[in-house]
């Protein structure tokens, strides 16, 4: 019933498990890889444009 409501065959359900299972990378290993690959991803950051913190909190006195 899983298989059908999903779409898919009990085989290639099995199979998506097995490929998971030997994978050995646990949801931290991955979450990392993925944060590696995206800061090796940003070429240029700076942050020497940004707003001060009055002008984003917008906290000047009002009139």
């Amino acid at each position: 019933m899983k298989a059908a409501s999903m779409d898919t065959s009990v085989s290639a359900m099995v199979r998506r498990f097995f490929v998971q299972l030997a994978s050995d990378e646990s949801e931290t290993e991955r979450l990392k890889r993925e944060e590696r690959a995206l800061r090796e991803s940003v070429s240029a950051f700076t942050a020497s444009d940004r707003l001060v913190r009055e002008d984003v909190h917008d906290r000047h006195a009002i009139s």
